[in-house]
C-alpha cells in the first residue's frame, strides 16, 4: 500500500484524530461525507479560507464562492457517483486579500465513502486577477483622459475664435497681427494632439478606409518627438511610393504610438528610434499536395526599430501575451497585446526580431489595397507561414 493510501486509510478510520494527523501540514485539508458535510479539517484551513474553525462546521459547498458553487456541486456529485477519481477547482479565499486557491479533491474508498480535499494557493491566478484590475484602471484612466481632452478641445475652440477676431481687427502689417497668427498656429497644433489623444484614450467603432501609413507617421512626428524626449533621435525612412492600406487610421496611430513608446522604454539612457515604411510582397506557402503555386500578396511594411540592448528569446516569445511585461510595476502588459490584436484583426502580420546587444525591430505587414483586390479578402489570404521577398 502506498504512503498516500495509508494516510487516507488512517484519516478514514480515525476521523476524530484528523486535525492532529495533519496538524503541521502546510496546506489545508478537510474530510467530508457524500452529502458534502465536513466531518474533519486541519488547523491550516482557517488560514487559507480566512475563517475560524466554527465557521467550517458546515458543507464543503459553503466554502466555494457563489459563482463557482454549481460547478463544485457537479464535480462533487460525479466523484461520489464514481464517474471520476478526483477533481480540481480554482476559487478565492473569503479574506480581505482574496487569495486564489486551488482545491484538489479525491475519493477515500472504504465502508463509508468520503472525500478528502486539499487547498493550496496558486500564484499564477492572482497575477491574472491583478492584470484584470490593471485593465480596469487603464479603462478608467482612458475615460478620464478622453474627458479632459474633450474639455480642452472646447477651450482651444474659444482661443482659435478670438485669434481670428484679433487678426481680423488688425492691419496685416501690425506687429500684433503676426503674434496672433503664431498663437493660432500653436492652437491648431494643440487640436491635432487632442485628436490623437482621443483616438487612443477612447475606444470607438472601427471605421476602416484606404489611406497611406506615411500620413500617420508624418502626422505624429511632432507628438512622438515630444513624448520620447530630447535624449532620443527619431529617424523617419518613409517610402514616397507607399501604397494604401485599408484600416481605421486611429488604430494605425495606436500601433505607432505603442511601438515607439516601447522602443523608448527599452532605451533608459536614450538612443535612436527609427520608423520605416515600404512596399513589399508576401508569398504564402502552398498547402501540401497542391504544388508550388501560391499567391504573392502586395503589402505595406510598417516597422519601428531601436538600437537598445535587445531581448532574450525567452522574453521575445511572450511579448504579445496580455499582461506580460518586463517593466515591473511600471508596465501594464497591454500595449503590445493591443497592437497584435489590431494588426491581426486588420488581416495583417506582426513579428519581432531582437538579439541581445543588437536592438529590437517590430515589423507590421498590412495588405495593400489594389485596384483588383478586395481588402478583406487580401487580409484573409495572409498566413502565419510566409516568405517575404522585398521589392
Amino acid at each position: 500500500m502506498s504512503a498516500a493510501a495509508e494516510v487516507l486509510r488512517i484519516c478514514e478510520k480515525y476521523e476524530a484524530e484528523f486535525p492532529s494527523l495533519l496538524h503541521t501540514a502546510p496546506n489545508a485539508f478537510l474530510l467530508c461525507r457524500p452529502d458534502g458535510t465536513i466531518t474533519a479539517f486541519n488547523p491550516a484551513i482557517a488560514h487559507f479560507l480566512g475563517a475560524s474553525p466554527k465557521h467550517l462546521e458546515n458543507r464543503f459547498l459553503d466554502l466555494i464562492p457563489a459563482e463557482k458553487r454549481a460547478e463544485a456541486e457537479r464535480l462533487l456529485r460525479s466523484l461520489f457517483d464514481a464517474e471520476r477519481d478526483w477533481f480540481q477547482i480554482d476559487t478565492e479565499s473569503s479574506d480581505a486579500r482574496s487569495r486564489a486557491l486551488r482545491w484538489t479533491a479525491w475519493l477515500v474508498h472504504g465502508e463509508t465513502p468520503a472525500m478528502l480535499a486539499m487547498a493550496e494557493e496558486t500564484p499564477e491566478i492572482p497575477s491574472a486577477h491583478e492584470g484584470f484590475r490593471q485593465s480596469q484602471r487603464l479603462e478608467a484612466i482612458g475615460r478620464l483622459a478622453g474627458g479632459v481632452a474633450h474639455d480642452f478641445n472646447n477651450l482651444l475652440t474659444g482661443i482659435l475664435l478670438y485669434c481670428d477676431l484679433v487678426t481680423a481687427s488688425l492691419d496685416p502689417s501690425h506687429r500684433a497681427h503676426k503674434y496672433a497668427e503664431e498663437i493660432r498656429k500653436a492652437g491648431l497644433q494643440a487640436t491635432g494632439i487632442v485628436r490623437q489623444l482621443l483616438a487612443v484614450a477612447r475606444p470607438s467603432t472601427s471605421s476602416p478606409r484606404p489611406f497611406c501609413l506615411n500620413e500617420i507617421a508624418e502626422g505624429m512626428r511632432n507628438l512622438l518627438s515630444r513624448l520620447i524626449g530630447d535624449a532620443f533621435q527619431l529617424n523617419f525612412d518613409l517610402d514616397p511610393q507607399l501604397g494604401l492600406v485599408n484600416m481605421d487610421p486611429s488604430q494605425a496611430q495606436q500601433i505607432l504610438l505603442n511601438l515607439v513608446l516601447n522602443a523608448r522604454d527599452a532605451l533608459p539612457h536614450g538612443g535612436q528610434i527609427s520608423i520605416e515604411t515600404r512596399n513589399c510582397k508576401v508569398q504564402v506557402l502552398p498547402d501540401a499536395g497542391k504544388g508550388d503555386h501560391s499567391p504573392v500578396l502586395p503589402c505595406a511594411l510598417f516597422a519601428v526599430s531601436d538600437n537598445g540592448p535587445g531581448m532574450e528569446e525567452s522574453v521575445r516569445i511572450h511579448i504579445f501575451e496580455p499582461f506580460f511585461t518586463t517593466k515591473a510595476d511600471k508596465g501594464t502588459g497591454l500595449g503590445l497585446a493591443t497592437v497584435h490584436d489590431i494588426v491581426t484583426t486588420s488581416g495583417g502580420l506582426i513579428s519581432v526580431d531582437s538579439k541581445i546587444g543588437e536592438g529590437t525591430r517590430v515589423s507590421v505587414l498590412l495588405p495593400l489595397v489594389t485596384p483588383t483586390s478586395n481588402p478583406e479578402n487580401v487580409g484573409e489570404q495572409l498566413s502565419s507561414q510566409v516568405k517575404e521577398s522585398h521589392k
